[in-house]
């Protein structure tokens, strides 16, 4: 008889919430994370950068409010204040993951587990057995080999920015991703000096072009260098190729490495084990299956989508198949990446569901689309005025009318694109979403404006 019936290994996002369903349903779990709970995401990710965030937000709001007839004086942060906060939120946040893993009667051990064959795993060199495993460990920075940035100290990835103790005078991120971003824009509304080096022709490269265009000149603190290549760091200064094929150098007192991340598949067992890794991550199908049986995998380890709120879903699709002894098909749960929203907390904010126009025509869609400013929402231009940045554009199938893709530029976008999400998840088309009844006043209106704006 086996020790547990499942062993999850990993306690982020992914792990986490399996552990929680697959407890509650009696099943006897063993949780093995070697560093904290909640993963990257909670610790070190999107919980601590959105605090520091809320708290820039306060401070532009409370320095440039006049406008809406309202103003105060000697607007000023505190930085080693606006850091506690941050602590005290991920502390909370943290201790309610333990908590929740207790209620559900998980066994949480602080250990670095490591997997054997299916259904055997070293614990901190005890191996344990279980009749499933989940692989959830997650995902690490990429660190290019650019000359000059190993063992630099002015060179620092996103888990190290979070911790500087005082704002940069001067700050240079490479990469204009959702993380590069959403640091260049903390950072520039506090004040910083701050410049984003971008190999590709635009920011964001899932977001729609046309939106990402107006996102990037909405930050208009921030400076950006498209169509460029980094070659070298030299202590603080990076060195690059323009666009033009000119050699640039950007000076900074800290530099951001933000190019992305890749998938933790060492360390763990993957290859001694006989896991199929591919080049993306360990490779799973769409009910999150590895090709080692009743192993299975979920979150950014996969690589199929390096989002907390897909591990959550990868995390369900696993248990529910686990669950699911009867007919090994989880209920029909199944992972479907096209309808898995992303979200910018920058200032503005951006959010977005499906398709861009370009991968639409690119699948050999027949595309129709509309681009509304959500000036048309009225609650946008009472919090916003009428040339705050903002607008929705939707992409449609011309022939089916089915709803390809949403995307999102401005506040409230990441509350609002769940609804968008659910659209494609249920393959509505654009005359059914012209049926759905929109609270006003409210930002979602826009996504039914963009639907009445695509010609019949």
């Amino acid at each position: 008889m086996a020790d547990y019936d499942i062993i999850i290994i990993g306690g982020g996002p992914g792990g986490y919430l399996a552990a929680e369903r697959l407890g509650h349903a009696k099943q006897k779990v063993l949780l093995v994370e070697k560093e904290f709970l909640g993963g990257t995401c909670l610790n070190v990710g999107c919980i601590p950068t959105k605090s520091l965030l809320n708290s820039a937000k306060l401070y532009e709001h409370a320095a440039h409010s006049g406008q809406f007839g309202v103003t105060a004086e000697n607007v000023a942060f505190d930085w080693a204040k606006v850091q506690a906060w941050k602590t005290d939120v991920v502390g909370k946040l943290v201790a309610g993951v333990g908590a929740a893993e207790k209620r559900a009667g998980v066994v949480v051990a602080r250990a670095h587990g490591t997997l054997i064959a299916p259904g055997v795993v070293e614990v901190d060199g005890e191996r344990k057995t279980a009749d499933h495993v989940i692989i959830a460990t997650g995902s690490v920075p990429v660190m290019p080999p650019i000359p000059g940035a190993k063992d630099n100290p002015l060179v620092v990835d996103s888990t190290g920015l979070l911790a500087v103790e005082a704002v940069p005078k001067r700050l240079v991120v490479i990469g204009g991703g959702v993380i590069g971003l959403e640091f260049a824009s903390l950072f520039a509304a506090f004040g910083a000096e701050v410049e984003v080096i971008e190999m590709l022709p635009e920011i964001v490269p899932f977001m729609d072009d046309d939106l990402a265009g107006r996102l990037r000149k909405a930050l208009g603190k921030v400076k950006f260098h498209l169509n460029c290549k980094v070659t070298g760091i030299e202590g603080g200064t990076v060195v690059y190729t323009s666009a033009k094929g000119e050699t640039v150098r950007a000076d900074a007192d800290l530099i951001l490495m933000a190019v992305g991340r890749r998938p933790l598949v060492d360390g763990w067992g993957a290859k001694e084990a006989g896991l199929e890794v591919g080049p993306r991550g360990v490779v799973v199908d769409d009910t999150m299956r590895t090709n080692l049986p009743n192993v299975w995998a979920v979150g950014d380890v996969t690589g199929r989508s390096l989002l907390a709120h897909a591990a959550y879903r990868m995390g369900d699709i696993a248990a529910a198949h686990i669950l699911d002894t009867s007919a090994a098909t989880g209920s029909g749960q199944r992972l479907r990446t096209d309808t898995i929203p992303w979200a910018v907390y920058s200032m503005p904010e951006a959010a977005g569901v499906g398709l861009t126009e370009a991968q639409a025509a690119g699948r050999g869609h027949q595309v129709v689309t509309a681009t509304v400013p959500l000036a048309v929402s009225g609650r946008f231009v009472a919090e916003n005025g009428v040339r705050g940045p903002g607008a929705v554009k939707l992409i449609a199938d011309a022939a089916t009318r089915a709803v390809l893709g949403i995307h999102m530029l401005g506040n409230y976008a990441p509350e609002t694109i769940w609804g968008a999400a659910l659209l494609l998840e249920t393959e509505l088309t654009v005359d059914d979403l012209r049926q759905v009844v929109f609270p006003h006043p409210t930002v979602s209106e826009g996504i039914r404006e963009a639907a009445w704006a695509i010609k019949d």
